[in-house]
């Protein structure tokens, strides 16, 4: 989701406000990351923070994404939304930790693999929303009288497990607004 790439920069920036340069894994292969690595350059920059892009095509390639990173001495990772990552989450939340980089991502299956955050759309809300489009469909509606609809609920996750092993400590107001906290 291209809107929340900015926050998801922001919120990761508040976690350890020291670190300047902040890895952004994408798939230049998949038509949504150009939007998204937009978003992403000129949130960095409003918050004088330095992008280092990384692609990966195949989950072959994340993994050397991830010894890039080490070369580059990133202080964190934001990775951006694609069907290959989400198939890898496991590998990228582990490699994340080993590499010892704060992580940012828009999944909460990440954070429960052990990746440290996540901000983005509450994916069960915007279940439910499907289903009630496809039960308008099967009652008849017409595809293009039904209305898009954006995401309006997003979540905040911070899994404190990977933060105390990355030696983190997460701002009070920063936990104060999470909507869940995995130990």
């Amino acid at each position: 989701m291209t809107e929340s790439v900015g926050k998801q920069l922001e919120v990761l920036k508040e976690t350890g406000p020291k670190f300047s340069r902040v890895a952004v894994l994408y798939n230049p292969v998949n038509p949504g990351s150009a939007p998204q690595l937009r978003e992403a350059e000129a949130a960095a920059r409003a918050l004088t923070l330095q992008i280092h892009t990384l692609e990966a095509r195949v989950p072959q390639e994340i993994e050397g994404a991830f010894t890039a990173m080490t070369r580059q001495r990133v202080g964190a990772l934001l990775v951006l939304a694609d069907a290959i990552f989400t198939n890898q989450v496991r590998q990228i939340a582990q490699l994340a930790l080993k590499s010892r980089l704060p992580s940012m991502y828009g999944l909460r299956e990440y954070v429960e693999a052990g990746g440290l955050m996540v901000y983005g759309p509450n994916t069960l809300e915007l279940e439910r929303r499907a289903a009630g489009y496809v039960d308008k469909l099967l009652k008849g509606a017409k595809p293009s009288d039904l209305p898009i609809q954006q995401p309006t609920n997003f979540q905040l996750v911070i899994n404190l497990k990977t933060a105390k092993t990355l030696g983190l400590t997460i701002p009070p107001s920063l936990l104060a607004r999470a909507d869940q906290m995995i130990e």
